[in-house]
This record gives C-alpha cells, structure tokens and sequence, in this order.
C-alpha cells in the first residue's frame, strides 16, 4: 500500500559558500524580501542524507516537492533525475532507480530574473527556496499516476442534473495496470461504490492524448439521487471517495479525495448564482506570505488566515497570483469559501514564456481539479501593462483552450488592468472577467468606479464582468481628520472602501469583487509612506496584528457577528475643537457616550457619525443600543499642536487645521504652475515637452519599475488631462515641496499658459 511521510528536517542549506541547518518549509528572503533593498536572487543548494527506504516487489519511491521558488533540480547521488521551472505548484520525482544503501539529495533552487519562467515582474516579492513540504511517498509497481504534473491520478466531476440528482464521474489513471479499480463514496446518508473501467472513446480525458502512452485511463459514473450540496458558508458539505486498485483480489493502491455537488452560473444582469440561488461574492484577495516568516508558513498560519477572512464576512476568496498551498485550498473547501485560482502569468507577456504558462496552468488544474470551491481558471493577471501583441493574444488562446478542453465543468477566467481598453480583444476572450480598478487611489476620483462600470454594462449588456481588484495604500499610523486621496493614511483607506461598499451594492450585475488585499503583503519595489517592502492595501497588518478601519466597514456590510467598533483609535491627539467620532456597525441603532454621559443616538446602516466638541482628554464609547453588552470604547484628547507622527514626513506639517486657502484659487496670473490642469499644460508646446519628460522618468519609478514603457490608453489620458499636476506628483510619491517639485515648479512658471 501507498505510504507518504514528510521529509523536512536535517537540510543543509548552502547560500553563497555559507551553510547552515534548517528545517523545511523555508526561504532565504524571509528578511531581505520584506525591504525596500535589492533581495538575493540567485540559485542556492539543499542537500540531505537518508538511508535506502526497504521497497517490496518492485515498489517506487516518490520525492514530492510541494513548493520551490522559483526554478529547480533534483539530483540523486550525483545524478540529476528531474528540474522544474514555476515556484508555486507540486512536482514529483521518481528516485527509485537512483537509489543506493546510503544517500544524498540535492536540491537545487534559483530565483533568478530570467525571461521564459513566470513570474519575473510583479508588485510581490520572489522568495526563494523550499517554502512548502517535501515527502517521500512509496508506491507500489502498478499504482496510481504520479508523473502527470505533479497529480495524482484520480478526478472526480460532479454534475447536478435538473431532476436534482448529482451524476458523478471518477477518471483514474493507473501506471501499469489493474484487475479492478473500484471507487467507495461515502456522505452523510450510507455510502455507494462504483467499478470504472477502460473507455472506448477516450475523449474526456484530462490528460494529454500523448501521455497517456503507457498510462491506463478507467472510468465511471455514479448517480447520486438526493445530493447533500456543497453550498458554500451556509453548507459546505463534501463527499469523500476513496479508489481502491485491486491485483490478485488485493488492494495494492488506494487514493482519497474530497468532493463537494454544486452547480453555478454567471448571470450579466444578476451576477453569480450557487445551487439556483443569487449568491454575490464579496471577497477580498490573499498573498501567501507574512512579516518575518516570508512565504514559508504553517498549518497554523494558513488557518489564521482563514479564520480571519471569514469573520469579516468574505465568501469569497481571489488566491492570488499563483497557485497556493494545497492546504489553503482544502480549507477553502471545508468552510464553503468560493475560490478563484490563477497562474503567475502577470505584468508582462514574455516572448520566451509561453510553455511555462501552458505547463503552470496544467499543473493548477490537474492538482486541484477535486476541489469543490475552485469555479475557475484565470488566465493571466494585468497582462496587458505594456500593451497587447499578437503574440500575447495567441498565449491566451491557447491557455482558453486548454482549460475548456481539460475541464469542461469550470469557466476560464482573466483580472484586466484598469487601463485596458473595454474594446480589447483580451476582454471577451474569456468566460468571464474582471477589471482591477484604482480610482480614487492610483489616478481619478472614487466616483469613476461607478462611471466606469455602469458604462461598461451600458455598452456590454451580456458581457459578465466583476471586480477583481481595488483598494486604497494605509500606513497604520498615519492619520488625518480630513483624508484625501494619496496621503496613506488609515483614515483616507476607510472612506475609499465605505465608497466602494456603496458602490457595489448598487451595481448587482456584478458577479464577484474582490478587495485588493485582505493583509499586507511584501512588495521589495516599494519604498512608500515610510514603511518600506510592503504593499500597503491590506485591510489587516502584514503580521496580522491590527485590523485597520476599514476591516471593520466590511465587517459591517457583510457579517451577521453583532459588533460595534469606533474608527480612528489610532488618532487619538486631535487638534481640532470638534472633532467626528465614526462608528461602523452591522446592528441598527448606536448611542455614543462622551465621558460616561449620553452624547446622543443614531438609527441607520453600516455608519454613524457624530460631531463632538472636545476640550481635554475624553472617553469616548459607542453601545448598540439593542444590544448594550455590544460596545467599543477609546480614548482622545485636544492638543494644540498635530503630531507629526501622524503624517508621512515628520519633519514637514502639513498646517490642514488652519484651513488655508486653497492654492488652486490663488492668483498665479498668465503662467503655468503646479496647480494647472495636465491638459492645461499639455496645450502648450513647452509644457507638453516638459510633462513628456517627467512622465517618463514617473513610469519608470512606479511599483519597481513596473510602469516602465506603460502605453496609457486614451480614457485614461482624458483622465489624467482632467488632475492638477501637483495631484499627479503625490500619486508619483514626489514632495511637492521637495527640489524635484520645485525645480518642475520654477520651469513652469516660465511658460505662459498662451
């Protein structure tokens, strides 16, 4: 019988001619890919000795590398038996004939940059090495498939029939052979069994039709009367089915896996359905990694996330931009969490790159075709940052294809940039899409949000789109008691988000959306706001420490948890005389108490503000008054000067308390300033030249370079046209009253404005 151990102790890790021991899983960026500096990427060595494992009767003995980043090889003894290029998915390696008494492996692991592996530029950090398990797996002779990208040579697709039944296919594919293969399901009311056998037309088949030279295909189909339905957090029940591979009246190999009955469909007016029933996803996105651990985590890790995804409400998970651990999907699985599942195929298109995005999405959907939340298989993620190519548009062909042909049960799916033309041929190449939209952050007001997909419907009426992507950067202590766009702080991220929950419940066409991101995550490209190496858009803190507000607005609009929570805690030196105090609740009724006395109380939904005076230092709690065991408290004092702990620069206050006029309507006569209009500048043959420039150098400097050689397309321009430019420059991260701002301040006020 099948045997599986975890093989993770006793390494040798090698980097640059050091060594030392350590234990898997592990990376050697856990400090290094969490700053702003250049992270090691290179190749380094894992070497470890183990004695011959006792194999019977022609058994084989299996290396199964869950996870390394990002290309790999394998030797045995000397011996190079396998390499691997793509860091998130599994691989295994026969080392039977490699074997001897006493044995050394060495893995070798590289994340260089190189041009035909993906990813190679993106907003997240690389980490190298062996982050997930490894596990030696012995198998008998004749044994259920391990060499078929890194499956494991069972699938099951389940379909619910309009009767209500649930018709139920098992594919297995057996290396050698096989007297029988019999398939044990077992649910909640007594268990059924089915005997697969070889088909005669072999057309439904995962595997490619060359692969299966030397491989048996069996299958079979079990009808399920009354299904118990895997209905996501309401019911997120599965089946289990066992095959067992029987030679000589024996059962010689035995695979297990989880399967859950559902059926779902896009609707462009009404958005997604589960099982019949509208079923909105509200989501949020997930990296892989956490502050000081990297992308190395546990069991335990990935169960806090989960945890804390569920108790803001989310139904919904977009597992971001690469296949995740298998665990985490398993997870997904068990609490009835909507999966969407995407290959690193990101930013932009490689020449080169072609059979890893062919061979990384085989390996996504043969590894995790039996998992009952994943609904579809996304192409690629903003691919489009330096425009489309013929090239490109064939890459996605293919993979299009591929999904279909590989599952026909899931739709093939695409995340577009903000600033890909509606009209583009990528947009309704797949099943379904999303935009990732950055108004009110990157560029634009909030409120283009809402123009932009209620034109997008208008013009695509039975095109079903969704929101994969939005959000707004904060730097946990940084606050302001007017948040505007661009200043990072907590407090402009929770309007942003409370504007966007709006937004969204307005719009129910939209099938899925997804918050960019639930946590922090490490982005070695950034330096912003202070805090450098982090993408700052989690709604909790890279080490999962501190929710931020805007968790909270979430956990209003989407949670049945009765809670209470009072924004701005962490303002709590307030240099205004009256100051809003913000509560965000899911129940309907607050009153808030300054001081222990009733300051007053608020019927409504989501949020409820109050204007209070303060003169010192104050309590402030706010109860449901439904509910009064239901309440949140914080302290606050009036100080007469800000604290510059609050603001991005410390050394620089900006005086916002003093309600200064607005430099836009101050006189500036018949020159260009910083406060004209991009459009304005752009009129002017000097000023057009002069903004050339500076947007090139900005473009280069975005995310790690990543907006080097962007084609902005013509909406966008329009946009764009419409800012001031001192509006662009902080989006840009320029001081505007550091000496690059000033010295673009000076030419302008060299060119007349006609």
């Amino acid at each position: 019988m099948r045997k599986i151990n975890l093989f993770n102790d006793n390494y040798i890790f090698e980097k640059e001619g050091v060594t030392e021991k350590v234990t898997l899983p592990h990376t050697w960026n856990a400090a290094d890919g969490q700053s702003a500096s250049d992270y090691y990427r290179g190749e380094c060595i894992y070497t470890k000795k183990f004695a011959k494992p006792e194999l019977k009767d022609g058994e084989q003995l299996y290396l199964e590398i869950t996870g390394a980043n990002s290309s790999s090889k394998v030797s045995l003894n000397g011996k190079e038996l396998a390499s691997h290029d793509g860091g998130y998915s599994t691989y295994h390696v026969n080392l039977t004939d490699g074997l001897m008494d006493e044995n050394e492996l060495e893995i070798k692991v590289d994340n260089s940059p190189n041009d035909h592996v993906y990813p190679q530029k993106a907003d997240f950090t690389f980490y190298g090495g062996l982050y997930r398990d490894v596990r030696l797996i012995t198998v008998p002779k004749n044994h259920f498939d391990l060499d078929y990208y890194g499956g494991k040579g069972f699938y099951v697709t389940p379909e619910v029939k309009e009767d209500g039944s649930a018709e139920v296919r098992f594919d297995a594919y057996v290396c050698g052979d096989a007297d029988e293969i019999s398939v044990l399901v077992n649910g909640d009311s007594g268990s059924q069994s089915v005997t697969l056998y070889i088909p005669e037309d072999d057309t439904q088949t995962i595997y490619d039709e060359d692969a299966l030279c030397g491989i048996r295909h069996y299958t079979g189909t079990l009808i399920i009367d009354n299904p118990h339905l895997w209905n996501g957090l309401k019911d997120p029940f599965l089946y289990t089915a066992a095959a067992e591979l029987k030679k000589n009246g024996d059962i010689i190999d035995e695979v297990t896996t989880k399967f859950g009955c559902r059926n779902y469909y896009f609707d462009p007016e009404k958005g997604f359905f589960l099982n019949g029933e509208s079923y909105p996803l509200r989501g949020v996105s997930r990296h892989q990694d956490r502050m000081g651990v990297g992308n190395a985590l546990t069991k335990e890790m990935h169960e806090e996330d989960m945890e804390l995804i569920l108790s803001v409400g989310a139904n919904s998970i977009r597992l971001a931009h690469y296949q995740h651990d298998q665990y985490f999907y398993d997870l997904c699985d068990e609490k009835g969490i909507v999966a969407w599942a995407e290959i690193p195929y990101i930013t932009v298109h490689m020449d080169g790159g072609r059979e890893n995005t062919i061979s990384q999405m085989k390996e996504l959907i043969v590894q995790n075709y039996n998992h009952a939340s994943i609904i579809c298989w996304a192409i690629s993620n903003e691919i489009s940052l330096q425009g489309v190519t013929e090239d490109l548009l064939e890459n996605h062909r293919i993979l299009n294809d591929m999904i279909h042909r590989m599952d026909q049960s899931r739709v093939s799916a695409m995340a577009n940039l903000f600033m890909l033309e509606t009209d583009s041929p990528l947009v309704s190449l797949p099943d379904i899409r999303g935009y990732n939209l950055y108004y009110g952050w990157y560029v634009g007001e909030m409120e283009d949000n809402d123009a932009f997909f209620d034109q997008f419907h208008k013009e695509h009426p039975d095109t079903v789109i969704g929101l994969t992507e939005y959000g707004a950067d904060s730097v946990i202590k940084l606050q302001s008691p007017k948040p505007k766009k661009g200043d990072y702080t907590e407090s402009y991220m929770a309007v942003y988000h409370e504007h966007m929950l709006e937004m969204i419940s307005q719009r129910p066409y939209l099938w899925g959306t997804y918050v960019w991101n639930m946590f922090e995550f490490a982005a070695a490209g950034r330096d912003e706001a202070g805090d450098p190496g982090k993408n700052h858009k989690g709604l909790i803190t890279f080490d999962r420490k501190e929710k931020k507000d805007a968790y909270y607005i979430y956990k209003a609009w989407w949670s049945d948890e009765p809670f209470v929570h009072l924004c701005g805690r962490r303002y709590a030196d307030r240099i205004e005389t009256v100051t809003e105090i913000k509560v965000y609740s899911n129940q309907k009724r607050i009153a808030l108490y300054v001081d222990g006395k009733l300051f007053g109380e608020q019927e409504g939904e989501h949020i409820f503000k109050f204007e209070v005076p303060i003169c010192g230092e104050h309590t402030i709690k706010a109860v449901c008054t439904d509910h009064e065991a239901l309440s949140d408290e914080m302290t606050i004092q009036k100080v007469s000067e800000p604290n510059p702990a609050y603001f991005m620069d410390a050394t620089k206050v900006c005086n916002w308390f003093e309600e200064p006029q607005e430099e836009s309507e101050k006189e500036e006569g018949g020159y260009l300033s910083l406060n004209s209009t991009m459009a304005e500048i752009q009129a002017v043959p000097a000023g057009a030249a002069l903004l050339a420039q500076m947007m090139k150098q900005m473009q280069g400097s975005v995310a790690g370079g990543m907006g080097k050689n962007v084609k902005i397309p013509e909406t966008m321009m329009a946009m764009i046209a419409r800012q001031p430019l001192k509006k662009l420059l902080a989006q840009g991260g320029i001081d505007a009253d550091g000496e690059q701002a000033k010295m673009l301040a000076a030419a302008l006020g060299k060119i007349p404005k006609k």
